[in-house]
């Protein structure tokens, strides 16, 4: 039986030509994405997310007009369902944070693969989030000056949580879908979903991976 859902609608906005070429080609060797528009800048990056409804924004991080913090940031108020997913050339490593604390469902590096670059999508439109390796490491070596008093912070939040919310909120941070967790803990997957949603309003998290972080904050006793 054919696949009817409909394709994921992608904005792609880079300053660089070239690299909005390279990222729609990719995408769209994709048969479940679909590259509805592009912009140059992050103000027509708004102005296009918002005027051909797009599922998910690819944002470059330097862009003239707006750049794309600002753009996530506006579109993270004027559009809420639309998942953001940075893209960096690793010379805006400081943004990294305030665009996580924003509400990106992502980062990338320009340099990544077809692979990583489609699975980004793909898990920003469902829900989920990725972050490139080396962005991980970077996110993890910022907070360390700060760790004791983040650890502190975090353990209260994460005191909020019932027992099963910290088992399932354990495993979103091991990077498991709500499927996988579902499987591990013997519930459905839209048992896991209502967990997740619960566990993010009680932490104050917008995203998985604002959560994921949390619990990372709060290692080494994280939620036991």
């Amino acid at each position: 039986m054919p696949d009817t859902r409909p394709a994921v609608r992608v904005l792609v906005a880079d300053d660089e030509p070239l690299i909005v070429a390279g990222l729609r080609t990719v995408l769209e060797s994709a048969p479940d994405i679909r590259v509805v528009a592009e912009a140059g800048d992050g103000r027509a990056a708004v102005d296009a997310a918002l005027r051909h409804r797009v599922d998910v924004a690819l944002l470059d991080i330097n862009m003239p007009a707006l750049d794309g913090l600002a753009a996530l940031e506006e579109l993270h108020r004027r559009a809420p369902g639309v998942r953001a997913v940075m893209l960096t050339a690793f010379g805006a490593e400081p943004n990294v944070l305030r665009a996580l604390q924003a509400g990106a469902a992502g980062f990338l590096l320009k340099n990544c693969t077809p692979g990583e670059l489609v699975g980004a999508v793909v898990a920003a439109h469902g829900g989920d989030a990725y972050l490139s390796p080396p962005v991980t490491r970077l996110v993890l070596g910022r907070v360390a000056p700060e760790a004791a008093r983040r650890r502190r912070e975090a353990g209260e939040l994460l005191a909020r949580l019932t027992a099963r919310e910290s088992d399932v909120v354990r495993l979103v941070a091991e990077g498991l879908s709500n499927a996988e967790i579902g499987r591990r803990l013997l519930m459905s997957e839209m048992s896991i979903k209502t967990y997740v949603s619960r566990a993010l309003g009680k932490l104050g998290c917008a995203n998985r991976v604002q959560l994921a972080l949390l619990v990372r904050d709060a290692s080494p006793t994280g939620l036991g």
